[in-house]
């Protein structure tokens, strides 16, 4: 059953639905890679507000640890729960939503439901930081698209 987006959006759709059905075969491992690649990928896009991202990069390290077994869903909830914590400190909009992407992404590791709303906050960050350009936005759905696909191949799994 394909997946709605929970935050407003302008999005491509059709190539939303595709992601959707990739990520609906996918196991949540993967899907937490590609969700922490998605974020990394925003980061880039922050503008300079001084913000001390260390509990993005301490919530990627406990997931992937989840990854691997070593850490437990509530501590990946808690890095999760601390990243949210940051983007509501922020000042503009563009920096909250490509924050609450990386605490989508670290919240893979308790539900696979994160990995599409972390995309969908990437979606929502690209549209703020270059003004709804659809160019801007089908790319960065490109990118998730083939990024997705190079995580399956590599890992050798979708159900």
């Amino acid at each position: 059953m394909p997946t709605i987006s929970k935050i407003k959006i302008l999005d491509d759709s059709d190539l939303r639905t595709e992601i959707d059905n990739i990520y609906e075969k996918t196991d949540q491992v993967s899907l937490a890679k590609w969700a922490i690649k998605c974020a990394k990928n925003l980061l880039t896009c922050l503008p300079d507000e001084n913000i001390d991202l260390s509990v993005i990069e301490i919530g990627f390290e406990i997931n992937k640890r989840w990854q691997v077994g070593k850490a437990s869903v509530h501590e990946v909830r808690q890095a999760g729960f601390k990243i949210h914590e940051l983007a509501r400190a922020c000042s503009t909009e563009v920096t909250k939503n490509a924050i609450r992407t990386a605490g989508q992404a670290v919240g893979v590791g308790h539900m696979r439901e994160h990995a599409m709303v972390c995309a969908d906050y990437a979606i929502k960050t690209i549209g703020l930081a270059f003004h709804k350009d659809l160019n801007r936005i089908k790319a960065e759905r490109i990118w998730q698209l083939e990024t997705l696909k190079m995580i399956i191949a590599s890992e050798g799994f979708n159900r």
